[in-house]
């Protein structure tokens, strides 16, 4: 155990090594906590703006000297892998290494783009240059869909054959996917016995993969979450979630925690900003039982309740659009629900504000109460009066 100051004002706390955990049956044993390189300061939160490479650097040495061992990247990410690959110089082997191959991913974005296993190989070799080594423990199929890896992947003379070298020669050791696809798809995607392990999402305010996650580890799949707090809604202070339980630090405390009482799951990634969440997040992943057995089941009664209170809300289904203002109404009573169900005021201000900013605002003042959008919603909800209920609350600077 060692001990450690924190960054901000009083923050001082005990430190214990972050726990490991076995990564599927490929033999590895990773941090419970991954450290995911795609956010600020690796691109600034901006793909075409630098980030702080001093900072990138500091938490990703931070991160491995408390335990930390596995680091999550992506062709994709702008001048991540570089990053990476810097640290990674004197650490090699410290770090069990992820990336990502961007071939895929257009396909969903652009019509008509090409897909040839040379790009992939291009992607690959990309990688291995930005990263600075000669082989890749955990490498990724980004955003793969079961219509991707049927239509593009798995053809014959497609990727996998190519991967399959690069598994052979050892320059991949394990081939992996994300993915965004249904649950359905995605234990489809298990099933087909090709891959080590896979990152998904998974959090408080997002259960819908928990099938799909006992699944993958009965298969013997390793499973990492992406999103244990939710995009950084999670971030925000929420006394109806950090009262569910005594001793909780703040809602990305338990958040993560919950995600890591999960005993499907090997690893949590998290985008870590700043030394001091890198200090917290280690803290909270050091905990051999995040949760006990009562606490867990504490939670789960809460986010049931939380759920249900849900039924009074939207549910994104999208039958109100188009509405003649461009009010993006799913948006902001999705922004609703997380102040009014979650109590996440802070996060549903900041939603709400991204929705009113720019040359073509879409919040709820431009409604006119036409009615429109009641007559079909299917769930009869009183929209126009949600919609001034959003405004009113979430509006305030």
């Amino acid at each position: 155990m060692a001990d450690c100051l924190g960054i901000g004002p009083g923050s001082v706390w005990r430190v214990c090594i972050i726990q490991h955990r076995s990564y599927g049956k490929t033999g590895l044993k990773v941090s419970a906590l991954g450290f995911g390189a795609m956010r600020r300061p690796f691109y600034g939160g901006d793909r075409d703006k630098p980030g702080d490479e001093e900072l990138a650097s500091a938490c990703l040495h931070r991160y491995l000297e408390l335990g930390g061992n596995l680091i999550d990247t992506a062709r994709a990410y702008g001048d991540s892998e570089r990053r990476v690959g810097e640290v990674l110089r004197s650490r090699r082997e410290q770090v069990i290494l992820s990336t990502k191959n961007a071939s895929l991913a257009p396909l969903r974005y652009r019509p008509g783009y090409v897909f040839t296993p040379d790009l992939w190989q291009q992607h690959l070799e990309q990688s291995f240059e930005a990263l600075g080594v000669d082989y890749i423990d955990l490498y990724h199929v980004h955003d793969l869909s079961w219509e991707q890896y049927t239509g593009h992947f798995a053809q014959p003379g497609g990727p996998l054959d190519l991967v399959q070298r690069h598994l052979d020669d050892g320059s991949i050791r394990h081939l992996c996917f994300s993915c965004h696809d249904t649950p359905e798809n995605l234990i489809q995607l298990i099933d087909e016995g090709v891959f080590s392990g896979m990152l998904v999402q998974y959090n408080l305010l997002d259960r819908h993969n928990e099938e799909a996650l006992a699944h993958a580890h009965e298969r013997g799949l390793g499973v990492n979450i992406m999103g244990p707090v939710a995009g950084g809604r999670l971030a925000s202070p929420s006394e109806r979630l950090t009262g569910m339980l005594e001793n909780v630090k703040s809602v990305p405390d338990i958040a993560l925690r919950f995600v890591l009482s999960s005993p499907h799951v090997s690893c949590a990634l998290s985008g870590m900003n700043d030394l001091q969440m890198v200090e917290e997040n280690c803290a909270t992943a050091s905990r051999e039982e995040p949760l006990t057995p009562e606490e867990h089941e504490l939670v789960v009664k809460t986010l049931e309740d939380c759920q249900r209170l849900l039924g009074l809300y939207c549910t994104g289904c999208g039958y109100c659009l188009p509405c003649p203002q461009g009010v993006a109404i799913p948006d902001v009573l999705a922004a609703l629900n997380l102040e009014r169900v979650w109590g996440l005021t802070d996060s549903a201000r900041r939603a709400y504000r991204r929705l009113s900013a720019g040359d073509k605002p879409r919040d709820a003042s431009l409604c006119v109460e036409c009615g429109e959008c009641e007559g079909k919603c299917p769930q009869k909800l009183p929209i126009m009066e949600q919609l001034r209920e959003a405004h009113s609350l979430l509006s305030v600077e």
